[in-house]
């Protein structure tokens, strides 16, 4: 009879090891961002910041709310996020704080931000990485979509009252006042040029323009047919449009605005429901 061992009689002595080298490296970017202070999201805080690539994590009201990448400077991701969320109702910038962590070019393969999303959603819900908070513009043929109910854009929508940037007051033609709407708003406006843009004439008065009544002079201009419609997130102009969407709640019609109450499901939001996450 063969001698038994003098211990561990009766216990397996074969089994499978299970080595999880991702999760540990989400463990230790979440323990070394928990670590570390919050800063305003506000330029002052921003341009102390590097030019580098990293992780970072948002604070809305001191609750965890968004975790993100900058795959080349998490200075110009983050005044990004300041410029968007500046564009939107019922945020209040002061309210909204942020962490980040320089992470090494060669660690970035990794995906590090997937890494603290799985970290976190084990022990929970992001609400902002779960609803469409990042997202590029979806397209035209997402432009009908109903958005859920939770989504960013349904609970933060674009403000129409912020001032246009770069505005210069006198003539100017709908060409070039459309170029300037696109670059000096803080959300996306989308539009197709209009037959006779370049000689239709604007007028800016003194004082500036808020969005709204941007929209309104260019609306006047337009060609039959065509129509600019604020949706929750975005804006878009073009004359093959539908005449209602489900998500506007603001159109401009040769001058005229006409005010809609968008639809929004119910539903949470499922991950079918989330756009391709901006870079």
């Amino acid at each position: 009879m063969a001698q038994e061992a003098s211990s561990g009689v009766g216990k397996a002595f074969h089994d499978h090891f299970r080595l999880s080298i991702t999760k540990a490296l989400g463990d230790q970017l979440s323990v070394a961002l928990t670590r570390l202070g919050r800063a305003p999201l506000s330029d002052e805080y921003l341009a102390d910041l590097d030019e580098r690539p990293g992780v970072y994590q948002l604070y809305l009201s001191g609750d965890f709310v968004y975790v993100g990448k900058a795959e080349k400077s998490l200075r110009a991701r983050l005044s990004n996020h300041l410029r968007k969320l500046g564009g939107r109702q019922r945020i209040n910038l002061a309210d909204v704080s942020f962490s980040c962590l320089y992470v090494d070019e060669d660690f970035s393969a990794l995906a590090p931000e997937q890494l603290l999303i799985s970290h976190h959603k084990g022990a929970g819900s992001i609400p902002w990485n779960n609803n469409g908070f990042g997202n590029k513009d979806p397209g035209r043929n997402r432009d009908a979509t109903v958005l859920k109910k939770n989504h960013f854009d349904v609970e933060y929508p674009i403000d129409l009252s912020l001032p246009v940037g770069g505005l210069r007051e006198g003539r100017t033609n709908l060409s070039t006042f459309l170029k300037v709407l696109k670059s000096g708003l803080p959300y996306n406006f989308r539009y197709k040029e209009p037959p006779g843009s370049g000689v239709a004439e604007i007028m800016v008065t003194p004082g500036g323009l808020s969005a709204d009544q941007a929209f309104r002079l260019a609306s006047r201009v337009l060609p039959e047919k065509w129509q600019i419609v604020a949706l929750m997130g975005y804006v878009i102009m073009y004359d093959d449009s539908p005449s209602d969407y489900k998500s506007a709640w603001r159109y401009y019609r040769s001058g005229n605005v006409v005010d809609a109450v968008p639809e929004a499901s119910p539903e949470d939001m499922t991950e079918e429901d989330l756009f391709s996450l901006d870079e």
